[in-house]
């Protein structure tokens, strides 16, 4: 019974950990931005910019992390037959991957908050991609389980990054052409 109340409340956590995980390398960008702006605004957008990654990052996106984490090992520990079966133990991988990603963000946003970052908005757009191939893995092996295949589960993530990244090089050729 409590099982699906654990499933909830995880899956809430997820869904506002990924929120933050896509909102903030955007915020991250715009402060990079906003360095090139004219001298008497740059210092306003860059305090607000670093106001909002502040409160986005320790107010939502970590408790959402620690949160989420806690209910996956929660459920894990309810049902241990799940570590017996070879999509959870590549979500597994695919999660701490997800940590890892989480923690290097972390490393960028203390560098930007003490005006230290040297990665350029462009960089930034890319390494936003991170999080959703991530979740596209994530969540197609927790719906699909075993019947998802893993060359079948690697070639789509390929596709979807090149998909990503060919995107990602478009729209920055349309704003160097609109400058």
């Amino acid at each position: 019974m409590y099982y699906n109340y654990i499933k909830a409340f995880h899956l809430i956590f997820i869904i506002t950990w990924f929120a933050g995980l896509f909102y903030v390398p955007r915020l991250f960008m715009y402060q990079i931005e906003a360095y090139k702006k004219d001298k008497n605004v740059r210092g306003e957008f860059i305090k607000q910019f670093k106001l909002m990654s502040w409160r986005l990052w320790y107010i939502i996106t970590w408790p959402s992390s620690v949160l989420a984490t806690f209910f996956g090992i929660l459920l894990i520990l309810s049902n241990q037959s799940l570590l017996n079966q070879n999509w959870m133990i590549l979500k597994i991988c695919f999660v701490i991957l997800l940590i890892v990603y989480h923690l290097k963000t972390h490393m960028i946003f203390l560098s930007l908050q003490r005006d230290k970052c040297s990665y350029s908005s462009n960089f930034f757009r890319f390494w936003n991609e991170g999080a959703t191939l991530l979740l596209f893995a994530i969540v197609f092996l927790a719906i699909l389980k075993d019947s998802v295949q893993s060359f079948y589960l690697l070639a789509g993530l390929i596709c979807l990054a090149l998909i990503l990244f060919f995107s990602i090089k478009f729209y920055e050729k349309i704003r160097k052409k609109n400058e």
